[in-house]
């Protein structure tokens, strides 16, 4: 199939537009043909002119500058500015769960969104050093076969892994494979989890989805509706520590005032606060009774008084002392 050089020519000058122009690096009418001559076509200022038109009406934001030292054109407003490129790219640098391949490549795609000038500074922003990333490249198929599982009412089975001593993934329970409903997925902590519901247990779980591995969607329709009907993720991920489950208990905390910043961020504004005296306040949440609690609460240094329930109370004095067990005390 043959393409007239017209209708290629339009498209080169958007391209061009796109890749080498922003506000601070107008091209001209001149500009654009010299560009063009680039990709072997041939143009003139009376079709460049034809050519922005069209471009125009298509919907492409093209700025024209007249008069001044440099008239000519620029792309104005982008699917993506600068800022939020960078937070793109940020957030892919900070990703455990992405790979240091994968992470190169999507900050690759990340540039071609901006003009090659601002690409640069993007290039400029990425920081190298040794953050942690998992190793384990299948987590792409991982997630869409999540997804499309979820997008078709179907459960999934897959086999769940660990670190061994040999710094290896080795599969948990002997290689047996677990059949769950998936719900949800989210981010939590730097690493993407599955949250699902597991018949066999008739609990809702989660599972890190870089340490899930042959992953298949089964035939089987999906599990647990009535046990997500009400199922509020945010309100999972803030009474739960680190992503480990435990029994939930409505725990009654007295806390320092200086630390309700850090309540806020844990619990979010939401959270009702009651003033114990000049120095204390009180809250009174839900969460995951696990070790993670009690080591947020033990790393906050004293500043957080677990003041009920008692059950909750003797578990984080048995977790104490098992600690104080290991040094001889």
């Amino acid at each position: 199939m043959t393409i007239s050089n017209t209708k290629l020519k339009t498209l080169y000058i958007m391209k061009i537009l796109l890749t080498q122009t922003d506000e601070d690096h107008i091209m001209s009418a001149a500009d654009l043909v010299k560009a063009l001559s680039g990709y072997g076509l041939v143009a003139d200022r009376k079709t460049i002119y034809s050519d922005i038109e069209t471009l125009t009406a298509f919907g492409l934001d093209i700025v024209q500058v007249k008069g001044g030292t440099k008239p000519g054109y620029y792309i104005g407003a982008r699917d993506f500015e600068l800022p939020e490129l960078k937070l793109l790219v940020d957030a892919v640098q900070a990703s455990k769960f992405i790979t240091a391949k994968k992470s190169g490549e999507l900050i690759e795609k990340i540039e071609r969104l901006a003009s090659e000038n601002d690409a640069k500074q993007l290039k400029r922003n990425v920081v190298i050093f040794n953050r942690i990333k998992t190793g384990n490249e299948t987590i792409y198929f991982n997630v869409d076969q999540i997804h499309t599982a979820i997008l078709t009412n179907q459960q999934i089975t897959f086999q769940y892994t660990e670190w061994s001593m040999d710094k290896e993934l080795v599969a948990k329970r002997a290689g047996a494979y677990y059949n769950v409903s998936p719900w949800a997925l989210t981010w939590d902590d730097e690493n993407y989890y599955l949250i699902a519901y597991e018949e066999a247990t008739d609990k809702i779980k989660h599972y890190r989805v870089d340490k899930m591995k042959n992953v298949a969607v089964m035939a089987e329709e999906r599990l647990g509706k009535e046990r997500f009907a009400d199922f509020d993720l945010a309100a999972f991920s803030k009474k739960t520590f680190g992503m480990y489950g435990g029994d939930d208990e409505s725990v009654s905390l007295v806390c320092t005032r200086h630390l309700i910043g850090v309540i806020i961020d844990r619990f979010s504004k939401d959270v009702i606060v009651i003033p114990e005296d000049d120095a204390h306040f009180r809250v009174n949440v839900t969460v995951s009774v696990s070790p993670q609690f009690f080591g947020w609460i033990t790393g906050l240094s004293g500043g957080i008084y677990i003041d009920g329930p008692e059950k909750v109370r003797n578990e984080y004095q048995d977790f104490l002392k098992g600690i104080l067990a290991g040094y001889g005390t």
